[in-house]
């Protein structure tokens, strides 16, 4: 298409391909279709809109809980009113309360299909193509096209939120929102989403030590005066937004006890340690340690959240660590020159994101396989950035992956094979990404290509066998045996890359005290995501920018960003797929 000078139309049709196959998606079954009498996350969220539209705000937290009782946070809540209010518009019998429990008519499904399309355009698209504008605008408009069909199409999403039916894209966008802000220095309307996204969905909580460590960080950094300022700003910002989403629950619209009835449903620590077959440590390790019979529920609980706590706090350490050595080093420099803009912590975001989400998942309590995804967010977009010859690129595809592979025994439930076999090879041939190659010969690519036979023996084994009686969940235990390991290898290998992004930018030291030439900073606005061994990065026509750690990377420490152009126009493909 930009041969044939159509470059405007490029971005629209991505969107309308990625809304055809989100649409075919959902044309299959979903969640607990047709099984009476408690069905599935479908009847779930249309449940909830039905008695947002019914009750007063004060009984949606407590009404009948033994069926679907609400137990996400204000914001689903607020949302499901619109969709129910809308809906029953334009048929009430779809949200009738009590008397439409398991309602499956085909206008009914059309409409919660759509519910979900919809909101899903007008939250998390934008937020996908303000990233590429934002993170890499220094790119050519062709690997920006090419990353945003990266993150359009990853097949994850896909099947959760348009087969299973669920509404995580909102959560993600509003998420993904705030970090763009924080690149583009609106660290206010950065708190706000994500105040929203915890808002909807306490799994936002997985992203909280890295937002909160960022800030706190670069509060740190801007020094004394402007980091306190900035501090008492984000404080009043954050406390007030999560008011207006709590405020319905607060004196003097509800008794003082009004705010206990969201809570203890959206924090629900009398259910189990793990839900189903989740690929994380407990379950597992379950297999020789049945944890349940070594400690109480209120031993693991804690024990859960001291190994969690100690999954982010590396992550956490090396934010708060580079802001002071960098604020240090800036000072001695010019006690006169201002904080540089953005913040240089900006690419140790993504990094510390994936390592909180990734221990969130790993090591905390009550844990469901489709919580996947928020770790998976990070790791597409530091995918989406990368090149075919970087272990980025490797480690993320295969992250994605086994991602779908860990979530197969919940997408064979709902019957979604046929749409996990298409989105999966859609989206590597998309991408050119061979996963049975062995073109390469590195460890990393010999370990995926091992791991991705253990998955295709694994399904064909449960093709061809039927589990012995006394182990029903042999296949979905083994699918967690294989699925397990590569999360925590993800998050050991965040651990390390967000290292070696902090001593390149100075963060925990450098080479040589030689003091940086002047005109180094301040640094660009679009200079976020840190890559590898970048070449393909251009700014379009004339000359690079100047780069600020290019003397850090001629000594041999790679920092290189998706948004540093390297003055070098080439030809960006993927596999056999280029992008006009």
């Amino acid at each position: 298409m930009h041969h044939e000078n159509m470059k405007a139309w490029v971005i629209p049709c991505l969107v309308l391909a990625s809304l055809w196959v989100k649409w075919a998606v959902g044309l299959g079954s979903y969640s607990g279709q047709g099984t009476p009498p408690m069905y599935g996350d479908y009847e779930a969220q249309r449940h909830w809109m039905e008695l947002t539209i019914h009750l007063p705000t004060r009984q949606w937290y407590t009404y009948d809980l033994q069926y679907w009782g609400l137990d996400y946070p204000p914001l689903t809540a607020h949302i499901s009113w619109i969709c129910g209010v809308i809906g029953a518009w334009i048929d009430p019998t779809w949200f009738a309360l009590d008397k439409s429990r398991g309602i499956e008519t085909p206008g009914s499904k059309v409409y919660m299909r759509f519910t979900v399309l919809a909101l899903d355009t007008l939250i998390y698209v934008p937020a996908l193509y303000m990233f590429t504008k934002v993170w890499q605008g220094t790119r050519s408009s062709r690997r920006q096209e090419l990353a945003l069909a990266t993150l359009l199409f990853q097949p994850a999403l896909l099947l959760i939120d348009f087969g299973h039916f669920q509404y995580n894209s909102i959560m993600l966008g509003l998420t993904l929102l705030s970090a763009n802000f924080f690149a583009i220095e609106q660290d206010l309307l950065g708190a706000v989403c994500f105040v929203l996204s915890l808002g909807f969905k306490q799994m936002a909580l997985y992203y909280a030590p890295a937002i909160g460590a960022y800030l706190l960080a670069k509060c740190l950094y801007l020094g004394p005066t402007e980091g306190t300022r900035l501090f008492i700003r984000l404080a009043l910002v954050t406390v007030a937004s999560f008011v207006v989403l709590f405020l319905p629950f607060l004196p003097p619209l509800a008794p003082v006890s009004g705010i206990l009835d969201p809570i203890t449903r959206i924090f629900p620590f009398n259910r189990g340690l793990f839900e189903d077959k989740v690929a994380n440590f407990w379950c597992a390790s379950n297999v020789v340690l049945k944890w349940r019979y070594l400690a109480s529920q209120g031993v693991l609980v804690k024990l859960s959240a001291a190994l969690t706590a100690l999954g982010f706090l590396p992550a956490v350490v090396t934010l708060l660590y580079s802001a002071y050595k960098l604020h240090i080093q800036a000072a001695s420099r010019d006690t006169k020159a201002e904080p540089a803009q953005p913040t240089p912590l900006l690419p140790l975001l993504p990094y510390a994101l994936l390592t909180s989400s990734l221990s969130f998942f790993l090591f905390s309590f009550q844990v469901h396989e489709k919580t996947i995804l928020v770790p998976l967010l990070p790791m597409t977009l530091l995918l989406s950035g990368s090149s075919p010859d970087e272990q980025t690129y490797e480690m993320g595809m295969l992250m994605n992956n086994v991602a779908v592979f860990s979530m197969w025994p919940l997408l064979k439930k709902d019957g979604l094979g046929v749409q996990y076999i298409a989105l999966l090879v859609l989206w590597n041939r998309l991408v050119g990404y061979n996963p049975f190659s062995l073109t390469r010969r590195s460890w990393l690519h010999m370990l995926s290509f091992t791991i991705y036979v253990a998955c295709v023996v694994l399904h064909t084994a449960e093709l061809l066998f039927k589990p012995p009686a006394r182990l029903p969940d042999l296949f979905p235990v083994l699918n967690v045996l294989v699925s397990t390991p590569v999360f925590a290898l993800v998050w050991l290998w965040s651990i390390k890359r967000g290292v070696e992004v902090s001593w390149a930018l100075g963060g925990l030291g450098s080479r040589s005290s030689t003091k940086a030439p002047q005109g180094a900073l301040p640094l660009k606005k679009s200079v976020p995501f840190p890559s590898e061994n970048r070449s393909d990065a251009v700014a379009g026509d004339g000359d690079a920018p100047k780069d600020p750690l290019s003397g850090l990377r001629g000594s041999g420490m790679r920092t290189m960003s998706l948004g540093f152009a390297q003055g070098r126009r080439r030809k960006v493909r993927s596999g056999s797929m280029d992008i006009h």
